[in-house]
């Protein structure tokens, strides 16, 4: 009996695989200007003497062919065209209801004399407003300056959830004294819950937003297998995605190692097996033995104004990783957290069995105009290195989508380069006209050189975007550009007008004041309809200094991006007033939770990852590019926190490039700093290096142990400074009686010993006996271990010290 169910449950699990894995009800392969039946990877029709166009086809449109096919470009459906240039056409498929792809596929060429880059036309379909004014050569011209080898054809991806109306319908329209074109149409059904759903997905740095349903369409912008070579259509699970690989999109110090799976996957009812190809999830990119010190980046152009959806594809096949703990890591989408202490085992059953998990974040618009915008997907691993075996991260696979608002999804076509403005539309009424020959030849050689020039700059340029990713004043300065325009980030910051900051402040109500100093006062604001928290810092216009450090700190936080450091939305230089818009650290600064405060304290351990994120910031800081950045006012106040507690370093208008001399360690500069914090080597010899920031977080090291500020007076001399003081109460052995009273019953020996060994080494009077920041990254990682140790033994007589309360409370 028992035989006989298992064998019937058998195959209705293998029924049940089978319909999910079906090929789809609706498949539409048109190629457009053709009448003719072809076959490539699958059966293409000509749309000539179709059922899905208009009958007066003849009338208002014609077909036709490119006058150069390269290539690199597939014959079919691109060897053919279909023109519009008089009025609307619509093609019109007769589907079953239910998810659709609708596949676009460009070829931007010269079709009868009519040039590629005078094309502008709109797309619709079935009520969604797709392209508006759309150019494919400004597409293809864009393209090309993000990835290494583009082909110049593209395809336009829109997944649209087909209702009772039995069709699906597909209109272009020319811009007025335009043409509109379109080389091949696919139309291909997709199970009913692959994407739609009326479930809420994850917000990220929000609470609420769109839910994916049958009223949303969406435009896929990316699909990446992430370690993995390209998978074409035809490598799909039946409805033709092509998979592309990460190499263009990945960013930063370390790009990690790719890692392939020879096993087969093990697919689940959460993730069916129509849900990514297995070779998707057969490979990775993981983190490399840098994981402490850099993330795991992706940099995505997209159009601003828009949600978006992103779907990460996770499978472990790392035969090390075997059990829960064994890795976890953070998800940061756009610098916010989007997950933490992610543990794939902990989401699936094991290794070979792939999940995937979807996240919405909003990309607000640029400069007070819809435009291209980087959206950043960084991983990195917990701040919890003790509970983990490994310090990893990993993805298998990424895809991105946009989604609509009020049935839209049309953007401005991309800028390209202003130095070849592109002509607007004109007039195509000419007939076919003969090219002479001279003009063929001076032509082709003409674009030839051009096209060899513009593939040595682009080298160039990406070149300087993997090894230099940021500009600097200094470099500005010396070569006799004074201006402040001259430095503003025109390419990844947006431009406020003082009107969007007035809104966003009620205009600068002294209740959204939260906080001030010499520059002026930091207001929370709201900003695109107050789905976006920010910290909006005001200059004051009298002081001179402020200006400097302004735009130094544009210059800066505008080109760096870290999971440790405070990231600059945007500025304002509107009216002589100057501004700088960060994102929101709902936490405040880390000195308002150690003393003079109302804010219940920290633990020791929340401390503890917070000094080792703060590290780790400073350590990319002078690390990530040829020439350091020293950040020259480390202290309490410059560490912020966000909703996460996690730690960013921040406020970089006193900051320095390292010497471009090798030889050289040094910069010679006069000395500025904070009262406390100053490196004493520094202020003698007037020579900054990355040192004098170690010893400035030495002092917060102990500012975080003792919870006082770094200078106290009306105290005994030896204890007015908290650099001299600690350094002699570690000397003697006597931490214990300086610790903060509130977290002295939690601390282990153990790590207390190694946190006072890391800070004391970071205020040696000489920089060359001090330690590089990612010595001081791995001692107080250290030191975590110690205590995760300690409190997994439960040794509560070897874990109290008990001190009493009036020690230090005297002293703040």
């Amino acid at each position: 009996m028992f035989t006989l169910c298992f064998s019937l449950f058998s195959l209705l699990l293998l029924f049940t695989t089978m319909i999910i894995s079906a090929a789809p009800s609706d498949n539409f392969f048109l190629d457009c200007g053709s009448s003719t039946t072809t076959t490539s990877d699958r059966k293409w029709d000509g749309d000539h003497y179709s059922e899905f166009v208009p009958s007066n086809i003849t009338t208002i449109s014609f077909p036709s062919t490119p006058y150069y096919l390269d290539p690199s470009v597939p014959q079919i459906p691109y060897s053919t065209a279909r023109i519009f240039n008089t009025s609307s056409f619509t093609y019109t498929f007769p589907v079953f209801e239910g998810p659709k792809y609708l596949r676009l596929h460009f070829y931007p060429a010269t079709y009868s004399n009519f040039n590629a880059n005078q094309s502008f036309f709109s797309v619709s379909s079935n009520g969604y407003s797709l392209l508006t004014n759309f150019s494919a050569f400004q597409v293809t011209s864009f393209l090309k300056t993000i990835t290494y080898f583009h082909a110049p054809y593209f395809v336009k991806e829109f997944l649209i959830h087909v209702n009772n109306t039995q069709s699906l319908n597909v209109t272009f329209t020319p811009s007025p004294s335009s043409y509109a074109f379109i080389n091949g149409i696919e139309v291909v059904s997709m199970p009913e819950n692959l994407y739609f759903s009326a479930m809420s997905p994850q917000y990220v740095n929000q609470y609420t937003g769109p839910v994916i349903d049958n009223n949303t369409s969406l435009e896929n912008m990316y699909r990446l297998n992430v370690g993995g070579g390209e998978l074409s259509g035809i490598e799909d699970t039946g409805m033709h995605r092509s998979w592309y690989q990460d190499n263009d999109y990945i960013f930063g110090a370390s790009f990690g190692w790719t890692y392939a799976y020879s096993s087969s996957i093990t697919y689940t009812i959460e993730t069916p097996n129509y849900t990514a190809p297995e070779l998707v999830y057969q490979t990775q990119r993981s983190m490399d033995n840098m994981a402490n010190l850099y993330n795991l980046t992706w940099i995505l152009p997209v159009d601003s104004g828009f949600y978006y959806m992103l779907r990460l594809h996770f499978c472990n096949i790392n035969p090390e990783f075997q059990k829960m703990f064994d890795v976890t890591f953070d998800i940061f989408i756009n610098n916010h957290t989007a997950e933490k202490n992610v543990d794939l085992f902990y989401w699936t059953e094991g290794s070979g069995y792939p999940v995937f998990k979807d996240y919405v974040v909003f990309v607000g618009d640029l400069d007070g105009h819809r435009g291209k915008q980087d959206l950043w997907l960084a991983m990195h691993p917990s701040l919890y290195p003790a509970q983990s075996r490994y310090a990893n991260a990993y993805l298998n696979g990424l895809e991105v989508f946009k989604l609509s608002m009020n049935y839209n999804l049309s953007s401005p076509n991309p800028e390209v380069s202003r130095e070849h403005p592109l002509p607007s539309p004109v007039s195509l009424v000419e007939g076919n006209k003969k090219i002479p020959l001279y003009v063929v030849i001076v032509g082709g050689v003409g674009g030839c050189l051009i096209l060899f020039l513009f593939v040595l700059l682009f080298i160039i340029l990406r070149q300087r975007r993997r090894v230099k990713p940021y500009s600097t004043t200094d470099d500005k300065r010396s070569q006799g550009q004074t201006s402040s325009d001259s430095i503003l980030p025109l390419d990844r910051c947006r431009c406020f007008k003082l009107l969007e900051l007035k809104t966003a402040t009620d205009k600068f109500n002294n209740n959204c004041c939260i906080g001030s100093g010499g520059f002026g006062k930091v207001y929370k604001g709201y900003l695109d309809n107050a789905t976006t928290i920010v910290a909006i810092k005001c200059l004051n216009p009298s002081s001179s200094q402020g200006f400097h450090e302004f735009l130094t700190e544009i210059a800066f936080l505008s080109k760096l991006r870290h999971v440790h450091l405070v990231s600059m939305i945007g500025y304002c230089k509107d009216n002589e007033q100057m501004m700088l818009v960060y994102e929101y650290m709902a936490h405040g600064t880390l000195r308002e939770h150690l003393y003079k405060t109302n804010n219940p304290h920290l633990s020791w351990k929340r401390r503890l990852d917070i000094c080792i994120g703060a590290a780790k910031g400073l350590h990319y800081l002078h690390s990530s590019g040829k020439r350091a950045i020293i950040h020259r006012d480390i202290k309490s106040t410059n560490i912020l926190l966000d909703e996460n507690w996690v730690a960013k370093v921040s406020d970089f208008g006193l900051s320095k490039l390292g010497s471009k001399d090798p030889s050289k360690t040094y910069v010679s500069t006069m000395v500025k700093g904070s009262f406390g914090y100053i490196d004493p080597q520094y202020c003698r010899t007037q020579q900054l290096t990355e040192k004098s920031d170690v010893y400035s977080f030495g002092v917060v090291l102990f500012e975080v142990l003792c919870a006082r500020p770094a200078v106290v007076h009306r105290v005994r001399d030896e204890q007015v400074s908290l650099a001299e003081w600690g350094k002699t109460c570690y000397r003697k052995g006597t931490l214990l009686e300086i610790i903060d009273p509130k977290i002295s019953a939690e601390i282990a020996p153990g790590c207390l010993m190694k946190f006072g060994d890391v800070a004391s080494k970071c205020l040696h009077e000489e920089g060359i006996e001090r330690p590089v920041m990612e010595e001081v990254v791995w001692g107080l990682e250290f030191a975590l271990q110690l205590q995760e140790g300690a409190e997994k033994m439960h040794d509560n007589e070897t874990m109290s010290v008990n001190l009493p309360l009036t020690k230090m409370d005297e002293m703040i």
